[in-house]
């Protein structure tokens, strides 16, 4: 039979076994083959692509409610990461991170300067990316790291060194305090020519990739639980009304940034400095990240996001 022929009969058994739900055996009599005859010729009709069977698992429409509601509410395009029953935060954090790394894959391209914010869920992230040199391309931190033990560094350094390795890019660190002890002493760095050329490759960014931080998250944020932040800091920020963080930049519930006192001592890059790059990836993961969330939402810091189901269910919850 000529293979042009042989997928006529293939595609005429394939609509009536899928289209129209008949039984092999009533295909068979049908066209005169054999039971035998027809599932081969269904096989031949997947193989040659003239069928294509897609699985909706249980949930699935639960799954993109939730990511079209975040979508619509907050103009970012969403992809929402199905949990198990039995998941805890620990696995919520990988399945979000593992989707998030594939996102990230897809929109790098030759030519990219990546900014990346140092934390738990980044780490997280990188170490499911799949390494592949990406010309041109060349990776820039995007808030210091220095805590008053000087231990934020070699954290941090070891997070940008593994996504050099994996893309084969230089890295520009940004070797300042995560927080100045004073706001005068962040402005007059601010003015070193080695500080500004940082600053100046960060103004470059065209992809940015970053997570919240929340003060009670079940997988503790990095900033709060190894020495950035001492009691009166904390003080500080509960009576400014702070939620939350992004690029260990404070926010308030509502979005608001500008006027916590401890943002006038942080070198993160702040809602203002993020809306300018074009891309802007946040993975998020964790129920209490959820006021977080959606405060870093209304403030406008991302064009998409990565969330698990429970965080999107909490996020959508809030009033």
């Amino acid at each position: 039979m000529a293979e042009a022929s042989r997928l006529e009969s293939a595609f005429e058994a394939a609509r009536m076994y899928y289209g129209e739900s008949q039984t092999m055996e009533a295909i068979a009599g049908s066209l005169g083959v054999s039971r035998s005859t027809v599932s081969r010729m269904l096989r031949d009709a997947r193989e040659a692509g003239l069928v294509r069977i897609s699985l909706r698992p249980p949930g699935a429409h639960r799954i993109e409610e939730l990511g079209r509601r975040i979508s619509q509410q907050y103009g970012v395009r969403t992809r929402v990461v199905p949990a198990s029953p039995g998941d805890g935060e620990r696995e919520r954090l990988q399945a979000v991170t593992e989707v998030g790394a594939d996102l990230l894959d897809d929109m790098l391209e030759p030519g990219t300067t990546l900014g990346l914010a140092w934390g738990t869920t980044i780490a997280s992230l990188l170490g499911s990316v799949t390494a592949r040199p990406v010309p041109g391309m060349r990776i820039v931190q995007l808030n210091g790291a220095i805590n008053t033990e000087g231990s934020g560094l070699t954290y941090v350094s070891t997070v940008l060194a593994r996504a050099a390795t994996l893309w084969d890019a230089p890295v520009h660190h940004f070797p300042v305090p995560a927080f100045f002890d004073f706001a005068a002493t962040r402005d007059a760095m601010w003015h070193e020519r080695s500080v500004q050329r940082v600053l100046e490759v960060q103004q470059q960014t065209t992809l940015a990739v970053f997570s919240v931080g929340a003060f009670d998250a079940d997988i503790p944020s990095h900033v709060y639980t190894n020495n950035y932040l001492a009691e009166e800091d904390l003080r500080s920020l509960r009576a400014d009304g702070a939620v939350g963080d992004v690029c260990t930049v404070f926010l308030r519930a509502d979005g608001s940034y500008r006027d916590i006192a401890m943002n006038a001592r942080g070198s993160g890059a702040d809602p203002g400095r993020l809306a300018r790059i074009p891309r802007r990836l946040l993975v998020a993961s964790g129920p209490r990240k959820a006021l977080p969330l959606r405060a870093a939402l209304r403030a406008g810091v991302a064009t998409d996001v990565v969330v698990d189901e429970v965080t999107a269910a909490s996020l959508l919850a809030l009033r």
